[in-house]
Formats: structure tokens, sequence, C-alpha cells
């Protein structure tokens, strides 16, 4: 399981040109899961964004966890993209979406997480700020 965690001031996502989620200040969370991915890499990869201390922590440094902020979460086969062979990404180590689905349900759970809309074409608004962008691994 992959996860993108990026701190925004605000995050949204659009399907068909219709808002279907947002938040405030949080963490905006792309997330790929694996063939093999099981429960446990989903409370893993969950517990470690939740725990991420990335925020000001009044003293002008990140140091400061997630606390009341919010968190939206997209499912995002495409982080197991495999670009080795060419230059056309394959995609054989993502799960099959029968398999992501409910992994994506829980890491979104264990978060209380707004969500995309699981495999739609996705609109995603972004007020990104340090930059900080953290990619997790379980």
């Amino acid at each position: 399981m992959k996860a993108v965690v990026q701190r925004v001031r605000a995050a949204s996502v659009s399907v068909e040109g219709r808002q279907v989620s947002e938040i405030g200040e949080g963490l905006f969370v792309l997330l790929g899961v694996a063939k093999g991915d099981g429960e446990a890499a989903a409370v893993k990869v969950a517990d470690k964004i939740s725990k991420l201390r990335v925020f000001d922590d009044g003293s002008g440094k990140i140091g400061a966890p997630l606390g009341d902020r919010e968190v939206l979460c997209v499912s995002q086969f495409t982080l197991l993209a495999d670009v080795t062979r060419g230059n056309r990404p394959g995609f054989e180590a993502a799960a099959r979406p029968e398999d992501a689905e409910p992994l994506y349900d829980l890491v979104c759970e264990r978060l209380a997480a707004r969500k995309g809309v699981f495999g739609a074409d996705m609109a995603i608004g972004l007020d990104c700020y340090g930059p900080v962008t953290i990619l997790l691994e379980a």
C-alpha cells in the first residue's frame, strides 16, 4: 500500500462538475492499494497518517499532530505504476477494484476521512502549503 500525504489549507473533489467532498486545513491523501495488501497494511498506513506531525507547532517548526484537522482521501491506483519497461505505465501491481475498495474504505474509516468516489474520474482542488508532501508505504 502506498500513500502520498500532502498538508493542505483546503482540498476538494469533484466528479462530473459536482463537488462531492471538501475539507479545510488538514491532510490530502492519495492511496494506492497493491495486490496482496490486507487489513494489516490498511491499519498500519492509516495509523501512520493519523500520527504524522506535519503542522506548525506554534514556534514556527513542523511538529504538531493532525488533531482536529480534517482528512480527504482519494483512491489512486496509479501510485502502483511500473515504468521500468518503457514510458507507458503498467498497473499489474495494483489490486483489483473489488479487493482495493474495502481496504480504501477501511483506511478512510480509521482516519474519519472524507472521500473521493472510488473508481471515478475526479477533479482535485488543493491549496497545499509548505509544501509538505510525504510518501508512505506499508
